[in-house]
């Protein structure tokens, strides 16, 4: 392996992901498509890159954290013909399972190396090091991805082979869907119940009906700070692999669907970059017979 790993996708996830590589010692090459995104990490000690290609041909590993399965596709091929033999590439993307399994296929062909190994823990998560990776491919990959991987996560897990790392996130985005729901529609009874909005989610949220999102989300729906977090947008391009996903296996995701639908009425508002949190304006809204 050469010495520089490369990391491509400085968003809310990726620029603290290639810090925390920084920090542990490793030299990382950067790329962006938006180039000005770089400083920062630049200006903590990254290199960047002016083309993939040239990070490529730096990088022995090369991390990739951007947004749909077109995106990484796009992304590989401009990195494959300039990368390093045997060069693994580890993707922290939701993506399509089928699309991974596609992606591994391809670059094995080349005699390179992919792991599908996309990230739960929201944007916190990524700031503090503490992310959980489904990871799948070969285990031999993953193994020689660990010590770079635990540079930002606090679990990193082999789920199975080619393509089942996306089909675990898909399972962990069903059950914040789920998560989702259940905080918005509580808060909003409570509210129009006349409660203490603030002091139900204290109350609910450390019982059994609290949650990750009761935590998180909770502060934010009390704030009405719709900031992103993880935005309505995201969240519905996550729910379209989901579906499609469970139609490849016959699954059925009633739940996901319900809250796909409730989101899209934020989306059809113009409020697709908000977070999901802000379905609490739509419950809000909604009466007892719709």
């Amino acid at each position: 392996m050469s010495e520089s790993v490369g990391f491509v996708g400085l968003g809310t996830m990726g620029a603290p992901m290639a810090g925390h590589l920084l920090k542990s010692g490793k030299r990382v090459q950067v790329w962006n498509r938006t180039a000005s995104k770089t400083q920062p990490l630049v200006d903590q000690g990254c290199e960047a890159c002016k083309s993939l290609e040239e990070l490529a041909g730096r990088c022995a590993v090369v991390f990739i954290c951007v947004n749909r399965t077109e995106d990484v596709q796009d992304c590989l091929g401009s990195l494959i013909p300039s990368s390093l033999p045997n060069s693994l590439f580890i993707d922290h993307s939701t993506i399509s399972p089928e699309g991974a399994k596609q992606i591994h296929a391809n670059l094995k062909s080349k005699e390179r190396r992919f792991i599908d190994a996309p990230v739960t823990g929201g944007s916190m998560g990524a700031q503090k090091g503490q992310l959980t990776i489904f990871c799948g491919g070969d285990n031999a990959d993953i193994e020689e991805a660990r010590p770079l991987l635990n540079c930002f996560a606090k679990r990193v897990e082999r789920v199975g082979g080619p393509g089942a790392g996306q089909m675990a996130k898909m399972a962990n985005q069903i059950a914040v869907g789920g998560a989702l729901l259940a905080l918005c529609e509580s808060l909003s009874f409570a509210k129009k119940a006349g409660l203490d909005v603030a002091q139900i989610r204290d109350l609910v949220g450390g019982g059994a009906g609290g949650s990750w999102a009761f935590e998180f989300y909770g502060p934010k729906i009390l704030d009405q700070d719709w900031s992103p977090g993880f935005s309505v947008k995201n969240q519905r391009k996550d729910f379209g692999y989901c579906l499609e996903a469970a139609d490849s296996i016959d699954a059925a995701l009633p739940g996901t669907q319900l809250v796909d639908q409730l989101l899209s009425l934020l989306e059809e508002e113009g409020h697709g970059e908000w977070t999901t949190a802000a379905l609490y304006e739509i419950m809000l809204r909604m009466g007892a017979k719709e």
